[in-house]
């Protein structure tokens, strides 16, 4: 299993970050020791003192493939989810201020949260996606699918031009302006529209 993460997808986090809007998807990874298992406790990590969290819908790969052309993408994608891609801003600012990979900054253990799935309709990809986050009860984050610059089919074919996709790996596309620190005690919920599809306390 892989876990594909797109970043810059949304202008507005792009220029928060002063960052340039690119123009293919931003393509970086996280290992399989990321993703946290459910029922499992997240601790703040040791090394860091500016923790950020980083919403974002999730794509679940259900066919294997490579070279996808995008007018048949969505094939490869059967369910959709909310997650959190937890960034260690201060690491990730260090590293990039020498030119450096920040995989110490993103692909840490546990670093990646996911919500429960939903099964994709047609219905449901015909229409924009709302979703948002709460730190303690208030909206910090609140995002829309089509102010996504590049969309779930073509993220997915663009992935699958340098790496195969296979079943069960997941792609994060993106997150939108409003990324933030939080610290120990607050407690993260993720939205997909009015359903909430995850909740979970910074220990």
């Amino acid at each position: 299993m892989k876990i594909f993460c797109i970043g810059r997808n949304y202008a507005d986090h792009a220029k928060e970050l002063g960052n340039a809007v690119p123009e293919d998807p931003v393509i970086f990874m996280k290992p399989k020791s990321a993703l946290l298992q459910s029922h499992t406790p997240f601790y703040y990590p040791e090394f860091s003192n500016e923790l950020h969290y980083e919403v974002e819908l999730v794509l679940h790969i259900s066919k294997n493939g490579r070279y996808i052309p995008e007018k048949v993408a969505s094939k490869y994608y059967d369910k959709i989810s909310l997650g959190i891609d937890f960034t260690a801003r201060d690491i990730q600012a260090e590293l990039k201020k020498k030119g450096l990979p920040w995989e110490k900054a993103k692909a840490w253990d546990n670093s990646a949260l996911i919500g429960k799935w939903l099964p994709i309709t047609n219905d449901l990809l015909k229409k924009p996606i709302n979703f948002s986050l709460l730190n303690n009860k208030k909206i910090v984050q609140n995002g829309n699918s089509k102010d996504m610059i590049f969309s779930f089919d073509h993220i997915v074919s663009h992935i699958s031009n340098y790496f195969s996709l296979n079943i069960g790996d997941m792609v994060y596309t993106g997150t939108p302006a409003g990324v933030g620190e939080c610290v120990v005690g607050d407690v993260l919920e993720g939205y997909f529209e009015k359903e909430k599809m995850f909740e979970l306390e910074i220990k």
